[in-house]
């Protein structure tokens, strides 16, 4: 189901890992969303709709425009996919599973998906997939279990482009502070930071996002030597995962990047050998909608 993270299932068409069997969103043209986009440019193969089926470079994906999620006969799909916002409750995206898909995955904060056996699966919010993996590896190797995060994220389909008496300041004249369940969502993942990694969020006009973490390093370090930590990380086990760079980079430089977080090496400093600053950009749409196709390959595999 699209919303503007689901755009991006042209994500797991190039993947090649998975296989499309059917979309719905009854709001908008989809052939001319798969093929047309603002932020990530024109689609690189042949997109078609011919009796309710659209076809990829030739391969026939069946389309709903449906508001009811109970109405959807979503056939031999075996992941559904929730991203339009209107389903984050366990309650809520069951209708999908009613529908005939076998799993959901929620591409946005849950209070209640994780049902046993995992039928529906909540992927976080795009702030959460950017901390959580930053996160266990500074404080595995920091010796410290606390800090402060701060993003900037790129403006989202909900916000309001002008200002609204009723709603909030215009998003694309702004820069505005904004709430974030990143923090509450992160101790899932990592108890261990339960509480102790609080954080706050803006909203600002770009395309792409930004995260700063300043946090106590217990285990005494020069700023080059967490450096080589993070790297370290990137080329063993969060190769793939996380990012790095030492170039003077600027939030452009990640349109359609595929890491979790990128971490930029020249931007972060130091206050002396035990208290850091660090900085990572994130593309909060294309860079959300790869790993939703690497939680489906994960969850597949222990089947």
């Amino acid at each position: 189901v699209m919303g503007k993270v689901g755009i991006n299932y042209q994500a797991a068409f190039n993947s090649g890992r998975v296989n499309i069997v059917a979309i719905n969103d009854p709001f908008v043209d989809i052939v001319d969303t798969f093929q047309y986009d603002s932020t990530h440019s024109k689609f690189n193969s042949t997109v078609k709709a011919k009796n309710r089926k659209l076809a990829i470079s030739g391969k026939p994906i069946s389309i709903f425009q449906k508001q009811d999620s109970c109405n959807i006969k979503w056939g031999d799909a075996c992941y559904g996919v929730e991203s339009t916002e209107g389903f984050t409750t366990k309650e809520k995206a069951k209708a999908h599973l009613k529908g005939g898909t076998k799993r959901v995955i929620i591409s946005a904060p849950s209070a209640n998906a994780e049902d046993n056996p995992l039928k529906i699966i909540s992927k976080g919010s795009c702030t959460t997939k950017c901390l959580v993996p930053l996160a266990m590896v500074i404080y595995d190797n920091s010796g410290t279990v606390k800090g402060l995060m701060t993003t900037a994220y790129a403006i989202a389909a909900t916000h309001k482009t002008v200002d609204s008496p009723l709603e909030a300041a215009g998003a694309a004249q702004n820069i505005i502070l904004a709430s974030t369940g990143t923090t509450k969502a992160v101790h899932k993942a990592v108890p261990k930071l339960n509480g102790k990694l609080p954080g706050m969020a803006f909203s600002a006009p770009t395309n792409m996002s930004v995260m700063e973490l300043t946090c106590p390093w217990e285990k005494a370090a020069k700023y080059g030597d967490i450096k080589k930590v993070v790297k370290q990380a990137l080329e063993g086990p969060f190769k793939g995962i996380l990012g790095y760079s030492g170039d003077q980079v600027v939030s452009c430089d990640f349109n359609s990047d595929t890491h979790n977080s990128t971490s930029d090496a020249g931007a972060g400093t130091s206050l002396n050998d035990h208290f850091v600053k660090l900085i990572f950009w994130y593309a909060n749409e294309f860079g959300y909608s790869n790993p939703v196709i690497d939680l489906i390959i994960h969850v597949t595999s222990t089947e």
